[in-house]
């Protein structure tokens, strides 16, 4: 039989990867985006099983919002990734001081 208790370690796995993802990939900025969705699925993911293990709804409740905010955010972002390749013909996260007010 698998504890409850056991399911909570693949969110923290997922976690830990996004986060090597964040760190180790710094050149390359569709990773770090990924890497970022990683991240929120993993609280969503958390969030959802600490719901059922306490029989709450909050944490559902907050895992929609999460999800929502972060479909936003990726959209947006990779919305001025396309309008920053079109200018500068390259996505590294080094030549980003064009987005400098």
């Amino acid at each position: 039989m698998i504890v409850q208790s056991n399911y909570m370690n693949i969110p923290i796995f997922l976690f830990l990867i996004s986060l090597l993802g964040m760190f180790w990939n710094q050149k390359n900025i569709l990773v770090m985006l990924m890497s970022l969705e990683m991240m929120f699925l993993a609280v969503s993911f958390n969030l959802i099983l600490t719901s059922i293990r306490i029989d709450d709804i909050t944490g559902q409740i907050f895992v929609i919002l999460i999800l929502t905010v972060a479909a936003a955010e990726s959209s947006i972002g990779l919305a001025i990734l396309v309008i920053y390749y079109r200018v500068r013909s390259t996505i590294t996260v080094e030549l980003m001081d064009l987005m400098k007010g």
